[in-house]
C-alpha cells in the first residue's frame, strides 16, 4: 500500500456542467491516485446530461445520494419533484438513470481504511457532522446544527475507518472524531454559505496522517443560468441559486 497519496473529492454536482467543468480542470492538475463521488450527481438543470458524461467517464468510485434515490419508482413524493423527474428524464436517457438510482449506499477504497458515502453509512438523506432543524417543512427552510460529540464518536467509532468522507450539507469542514477524521466534502453546485464558487476536497496521506484540502473553483455561472433558462423550466429558480450561492430551502425532508 502507498504511504503517501492524494483523492480527489466531488460531491453534489446537480447537474451543473459549468461548475463540474472546473472543478475537473483543477482535479486533472492535482493527478489524484483516485478520485471518489459521493452523489446527487444530475438533479439540477444547468445542462445535466453533460454532467453526467464527465462524471461516467471519470472512473471514479461512486455512491449515491438522496437525489439518486428520487429516481426509485416511489422516490419522488412532491408534485415539484415529479415535475423535475419528467423534465430530467427528457435529459438523460433510461439506461443512464438506472444505473444511477442503483448506485451503492457506501464505499471503501484504499485498502478500507476510507469509507464514503453521501449522508450517512445508513442512509443518503441523514446528515453526519450537522443536523438540519426544520423551521418549515414545506419550503424546507431551517438551519445547521452540530450533532451531538458524543453522538459522533457513537456513530464513527464502530466504522473502523481512518477516515471517513461525506457530502450532501453542500458546507466543507471536518473534524477528528476519536481517531478517524471525519470529512464533509463541499458541493461543486448549489451552495449554502453565499459563495458561489464551485466546491471540491483534496485528501491527502503523508506518512500515515491524514489531512483534507478544500478548494473553491471559480466557472461562469452566466453560462450555467443561461443554459438552464433555455432549455429547462426553471430558469428563474436555477438563476437564484447560482448567483447568491444561498440554497434558500433544503427541499424535501428525509423519508425517515
Amino acid at each position: 500500500m502507498l504511504t503517501d497519496l492524494c483523492v480527489a473529492v466531488i460531491s453534489d454536482v446537480h447537474g451543473n456542467a459549468c461548475a463540474l467543468e472546473a472543478v475537473l480542470c483543477e482535479v486533472r492538475q492535482a493527478s489524484p491516485d483516485l478520485t471518489l463521488n459521493l452523489g446527487d450527481q444530475v438533479e439540477g438543470s444547468a445542462d445535466p446530461a453533460r454532467a453526467y458524461a464527465m462524471q461516467a467517464a471519470l472512473g471514479a468510485t461512486e455512491v449515491r445520494g438522496n437525489n439518486e434515490e428520487k429516481l426509485w419508482p416511489a422516490g419522488r413524493r412532491g408534485a415539484l419533484a415529479r415535475q423535475f423527474g419528467d423534465w430530467l428524464g427528457t435529459q438523460l436517457g433510461a439506461a443512464d438513470l438506472d444505473r444511477l438510482s442503483a448506485l451503492p449506499l457506501t464505499a471503501r477504497v484504499v485498502n478500507g481504511t476510507v469509507l464514503a458515502c453521501h449522508g450517512t453509512p445508513t442512509s443518503a438523506w441523514k446528515m453526519l457532522l450537522w443536523q438540519w432543524q426544520f423551521q418549515d417543512a414545506a419550503t424546507g427552510e431551517g438551519f445547521y446544527h452540530a450533532r451531538d460529540p458524543r453522538e459522533l464518536l457513537s456513530m464513527v467509532q464502530p466504522l473502523d475507518a481512518e477516515v471517513i468522507v461525506v457530502g450532501h450539507t453542500h458546507r466543507p469542514g471536518a473534524t477528528l472524531v476519536g481517531d478517524t477524521l471525519v470529512v464533509n466534502a463541499g458541493a461543486v453546485s448549489d451552495q449554502v454559505d453565499g459563495d458561489p464558487r464551485a466546491r471540491w476536497t483534496l485528501l491527502r496521506r503523508r506518512g500515515g496522517t491524514w489531512s483534507a484540502e478544500f478548494r473553491a473553483a471559480r466557472y461562469d455561472v452566466e453560462a450555467a443560468v443561461q443554459w438552464s433558462r433555455r432549455h429547462s423550466p426553471f430558469g428563474e429558480f436555477t438563476a437564484d441559486l447560482l448567483r447568491s450561492g444561498l440554497m434558500r430551502g433544503r427541499g424535501e425532508p428525509s423519508p425517515e
